[in-house]
């Protein structure tokens, strides 16, 4: 388990890793290859707003998206309307909200407060924060991808996010993809013990059930993979062809299509 100082700390090392790498690009309307239609203003924009719009969910306030499939619309909307467009503005701003956010958590007390996120889940404020984390990572990895800059996290910052984002997962199931799909999938994370246990019924998502059912298929994979493969940064067969994950049991066949269960992040 981590506690919400962990969560706190790397937080903080996250945001201000993705400030450095952001200020040192030279050209602001750099294209992300990851994020079509994205220059890097934008994704700095999009997550230089994150923090203050965590803060304010965990307050019981601000906007979030009821179905995750309306996500799309409400980050354009949000970089359409950017209080700024200065690099440095924006960065200021994601620091600035980003201990403001922190300070508050801190101060959270044994009840933790619940807040809403998109695809109408309530999570608690504080482990959301590794959601906030994993707003940092995947675009500083889109943002390294297409300047050429090395990227890295920290094993146990990847543990933070995913178990941060299986919180909210089932609420980002892909209804199209996913109706009438029973399956349960046994994912097992290389080198750090974490398994968890997905399971399908009709198309809705249970992760760790109390009753699981006998898995249909095991999945190894190593944690970063499973991180970049599960936002759409990765495909799945590239993750095949190089072995960083495995699959095997009654129909090892459902593991490449378990991506396709769920939204684009």
């Amino acid at each position: 388990m981590f506690s919400r100082f962990d969560y706190i700390d790397a937080a903080v090392a996250a945001g201000e890793r993705f400030v450095e790498l952001v200020a040192a690009v030279d050209d602001p309307d750099t294209r992300l290859s990851e994020t079509p239609g994205w220059t890097l203003t934008d994704c700095l924009g999009h997550v230089a707003l994150a923090p203050s719009r965590f803060l304010g969910l965990a307050h019981g306030e601000g906007e979030w998206c009821c179905n995750a499939v309306d996500v799309p619309d409400f980050n354009a909307k949000q970089i359409a309307n950017l209080p700024t467009r200065d690099v440095g503005a924006l960065s200021r701003q994601l620091i600035d909200d980003l201990n403001t956010l922190v300070d508050e958590v801190s101060h959270f007390h044994a009840q933790v407060p619940k807040m809403h996120y998109d695809g109408d889940l309530l999570i608690r404020a504080d482990a959301a924060l590794g959601l906030l984390i994993g707003e940092f990572v995947v675009h500083g990895h889109d943002i390294a991808r297409a300047i050429g800059a090395r990227w890295w996290v920290e094993p146990e910052v990847v543990l933070m996010i995913i178990r941060a984002r299986q919180q909210i997962l089932p609420g980002w199931v892909d209804t199209a993809n996913a109706v009438g799909h029973n399956g349960t999938y046994d994912i097992r994370l290389r080198g750090c013990g974490e398994r968890h246990l997905y399971e399908f019924t009709d198309g809705e998502l249970v992760i760790d059930p109390p009753r699981p059912r006998r898995p249909d298929v095991h999945i190894s994979v190593d944690p970063t993979t499973a991180l970049l493969a599960g936002y759409g940064r990765l495909s799945t067969a590239w993750v095949g062809i190089t072995g960083k994950a495995i699959a095997w049991g009654a129909k090892p066949w459902l593991a490449p299509r378990l991506a396709q269960k769920f939204l684009p992040a």
